[in-house]
């Protein structure tokens, strides 16, 4: 689950992590009036589920209220990457000496959470990565252990020299570690880590990722969720036990199992196509799961082709099948559609889709190039 800067803020506080002073706003009115209360110069920043912000004009300088509300004017309502501004932060300016990033994530195949710091800070961390991969340091943190000052000192030293800015940035650290592990968060960074002129070391932006498998812990933070910038095929696909992400493609894929699912994407793009999404209806045999699957997948204009791939095992191939029935049966797509069932029950569920000539294939090869074939692509 992803929340706002200004909502990432607010849990960088509570944790002791020093982040300049600002409020959330809806109107240009407000925006001045919060201006006016800070009584200096304000960034106006826009609060939506997207990088590149700054680039698209959603982040403005404003040196005075009236500054403020006009920025705040042509923002609200401004379009960046397909969502619409519906509130903006309006926090104090500071004076930048120099932009670090510094960010956590988990690395999965150490099987521990990994530190990212770069001295070329305020840009994407991805550019850093591609252009500059020597700027990029790691460190990887014992889970049962927890982060000490040492490690955080070390990071530190890889932003700056000075030992006083490194003991600011090693106290953030060490915050961004406990706010991370104590929110169960997928993703915490800070980018830029500014240092003013007065000498001092500010999160000057936030943004924290959570883990959706740790949401019942925190029922406070599950509060924070912004309905109006997740995609409604997601929402859906939550509430009807599905797990789905929309992508850019055209291959619309329902697999069973999260690996046969990436297995079945990985091949798609192999034979030249474009998967249109990744949505796993997990390991129940309810049919009423693939016909939600269908609605979801229907709903994206994109979609050419729609690709079964289903590996019976707690997953019957029967129930699948019937489900593709009924969903055709009251959906009535106007797109083609692929079928692989092996496993349990296979044979039952062949005679099942035979009965509406829908034919099954026994191959991932065999059923992905299909899909390509009747969705036009090559």
């Amino acid at each position: 689950m992803k929340i706002h800067e200004y909502q990432a803020k607010d849990i960088f506080a509570r944790h002791g992590i020093p982040v300049p002073p600002g409020e959330v706003v809806t109107t240009p009115e407000e925006a001045k009036r919060v201006a006016e209360k800070i009584g200096k110069a304000v960034m106006v920043k826009s609060q939506v589920h997207v990088g590149g912000r700054g680039k698209a004009g959603g982040v403005k300088y404003a040196e005075n209220p009236e500054a403020a509300f006009q920025h705040a004017s042509n923002i609200l309502g401004m379009d960046i990457k397909g969502l619409i501004v519906k509130k903006v932060l309006i926090t104090e300016a500071v004076d930048i000496t120099s932009e670090s990033y510094v960010g956590i994530i988990i690395d999965r195949s150490a099987k521990k959470p990994v530190f990212m710091v770069s001295p070329a800070g305020g840009i994407d961390i991805e550019q850093v990565a591609k252009e500059t991969p020597e700027r990029i340091f790691k460190r990887h943190i014992d889970p049962l252990l927890g982060m000490s000052m040492y490690e955080a000192r070390a990071l530190g030293y890889k932003l700056y020299d000075d030992p006083k800015l490194v003991n600011q940035a090693a106290k953030i650290i060490l915050k961004l570690y406990e706010a991370f592990m104590a929110s169960d968060a997928s993703l915490a960074e800070i980018n830029p880590l500014i240092t003013t002129s007065e000498g001092q070391v500010l999160a000057i932006d936030a943004k924290i990722n959570i883990d959706d498998n740790g949401l019942f812990r925190h029922p406070d933070i599950e509060a924070l969720r912004d309905m109006d910038a997740e995609d409604k095929s997601e929402m859906d696909a939550r509430d009807a036990g599905l797990s789905f992400v929309k992508l850019d493609g055209n291959i619309g894929c329902i697999v069973n199992g999260a690996g046969l699912a990436m297995a079945t994407m990985d091949l798609v793009k192999y034979y030249g196509g474009d998967p249109a999404n990744f949505l796993d209806i997990g390991g129940s045999s309810n049919p009423e799961k693939v016909v939600n699957a269908m609605k979801i997948i229907l709903r994206d204009t994109n979609v050419r082709a729609i690709l079964f791939n289903i590996f019976g095992g707690i997953t019957r191939c029967d129930d699948v099948a019937t489900g593709i029935v009924e969903a055709i049966n009251r959906l009535q797509p106007s797109v083609p559609i692929v079928i692989r069932l092996t496993g349990t029950n296979e044979e039952e569920a062949r005679r099942i889709l035979e009965e509406v000539k829908l034919p099954a294939a026994t191959s991932m090869d065999e059923v992905v190039q299909k899909a390509i074939e009747v969705a036009g692509i090559n």
